[in-house]
């Protein structure tokens, strides 16, 4: 009996170290991260993407689905963007989402960059057209495309003037300078736009239009021109069908992608990506700068204040901080120190309102070049501006309001401000003698029936010596 109990209390502890075993491999199912772009791109939105990327390499994610709902943004966020999923060694799965969304401009970049490409339904792809920096202007030859006469699909007559053929050098020639260097720009986004398509085996030509003239597309018809690769209607359906497909990871290795009944994980900004997002924003970074240059105005006009100075100068170091991450136009900071240098030296030196009112033009049109970009998301409100700018011409006006008062009243301070008081008669002999007036004795000449203790006014000064009259006791009581 021994034996038989002996082999079977083995066999339980067999069991119970296989069922052990297994439970970690039903825990350890894959896991997939989640990133969401919203609203426009910017700094903040790429560091959030590529440290969520690094997240899932070290979590050891089997994908990461990026959300994209975007108007678009700043390339050079984009390129980031587009840099990190190429090097990625966990597969993207791009996904335009929830239904209503879009991935316009930038966001139509990042979402062919991705391993795979798919869109919810009711959302559009497309209009990724380089908006110029500073405005735009037209491309040479009147089309759309830079061509003349080119077809929808852009295979037409105009394509060998403005470069079909993707090689980046067509249809600047001849053309004015603001011109050609729109359609630099233009050409430099087709051959970028393309090689992405070229690389993720899409829809290369689609590609070029989507640039040269702002095309877009529905989830539907992106499916079928092969622009995306895959219709979902939520997460799940993207991750079926993803499942199993082979990808080319960080340009080196193909792998599968392995999602089957996968949990999805958000992965969430940080704080110092929140505050990075409130710091890029126009309007902010516009306000602080302003806030710093006041407040170390104010601290210097008054000094030992303290409290202004430190706000002032952390105000402007984060202004500064925000601004270096922007498009920014150099003239338009140069306007804005003009204006505030000019409308200070009104307040210091009133020169009947010709400092401030040519500070207040520099402000105004320092304020609308600041940011040099007509990317969404990222131009100054004109509400703001025309907010910042009335408050300072108003400060300014109380100022002027106050120095012209001050001009047009009665002197107060100085040996000026003696004429008209009365004083009191100290001691008197013939037409001279003493007189107590605000608060100090002084040598007076005046008529001769004066005497000690009588009220007089002065009437002038002259020197150290006052003229007095006599003050009758009515005029005194009044």
């Amino acid at each position: 009996m021994q034996p038989m109990a002996t082999r079977f209390v083995h066999l339980v502890v067999l069991v119970a170290a296989a069922f052990v075993m297994l439970l970690p491999a039903r825990a350890q199912s894959p896991t997939v991260g989640v990133l969401t772009i919203e609203d426009a791109i910017g700094p903040a939105t790429a560091a959030y993407v590529e440290r969520g990327l690094r997240v899932a390499e070290e979590v050891g994610h089997a994908a990461v689905v990026l959300e994209i709902d975007t108007p678009g943004g700043l390339s050079t966020a984009m390129r980031d963007i587009v840099e990190a999923i190429l090097a990625s060694d966990v597969p993207v799965l791009g996904y335009v989402a929830p239904q209503g969304a879009r991935a316009a401009s930038a966001g139509a970049y990042i979402l062919m960059a991705t391993h795979v490409a798919a869109m919810a339904p009711a959302t559009n792809v497309g209009a990724a057209t380089p908006v110029q920096m500073g405005g735009g202007s037209p491309l040479p030859g009147g089309g759309p495309g830079g061509g003349e006469g080119g077809d929808a699909d852009g295979a037409g007559d105009g394509d060998e003037s403005a470069n079909g053929d993707g090689d980046g050098d067509g249809g600047a020639e001849g053309s004015a300078p603001g011109d050609a260097t729109r359609a630099k720009a233009i050409n430099d986004a087709v051959a970028y736009f393309r090689s992405l398509a070229e690389l993720r085996d899409r829809n290369v030509e689609w590609a070029e239009r989507a640039v040269r003239e702002a095309a877009s597309l529905s989830a539907t018809a992106a499916l079928e021109k092969n622009v995306i690769d895959a219709v979902a209607a939520d997460r799940a359906e993207l991750l079926a069908f993803a499942d199993g497909r082979t990808v080319e990871l960080a340009g080196e290795r193909r792998a599968t992608v392995a999602v089957a009944d996968a949990r999805t994980v958000a992965i969430e900004p940080n704080w110092q990506e929140r505050l990075l997002a409130v710091l890029a924003n126009p309007n902010v970074a516009y306000i602080l700068m302003l806030v710093g240059i006041y407040g170390i105005i104010f601290e210097l006009a008054n000094p030992g204040t303290i409290g202004s100075g430190v706000v002032g100068a952390i105000s402007l170091l984060l202004g500064l901080f925000a601004l270096n991450l922007l498009p920014i136009d150099y003239a338009g900071v140069g306007l804005i120190l003009l204006g505030v240098v000019l409308m200070v030296g009104e307040a210091l030196t009133p020169s009947v309102g010709i400092l401030g009112i040519g500070g207040v033009i520099a402000f105004i049109l320092g304020s609308v070049l600041l940011i040099d970009t007509n990317a969404p998301g990222f131009a100054l409100s004109p509400w703001v501006i025309g907010a910042v700018t009335a408050s300072t011409a108003g400060l300014l006006m109380g100022v002027l309001t106050l120095a012209i008062k001050a001009l047009r009243g009665p002197v107060v301070s100085g040996g000026e401000s003696l004429s008209g008081q009365v004083g009191r008669v100290v001691a008197w002999e013939g037409d001279h003698g003493t007189l107590h007036v605000a608060g100090e004795n002084w040598h007076a000449v005046g008529p001769r029936n004066l005497r000690a203790g009588q009220p007089a006014r002065v009437e002038r000064r002259e020197g150290l010596t006052l003229t007095v009259s006599p003050v009758e006791d009515h005029e005194e009581s009044t």
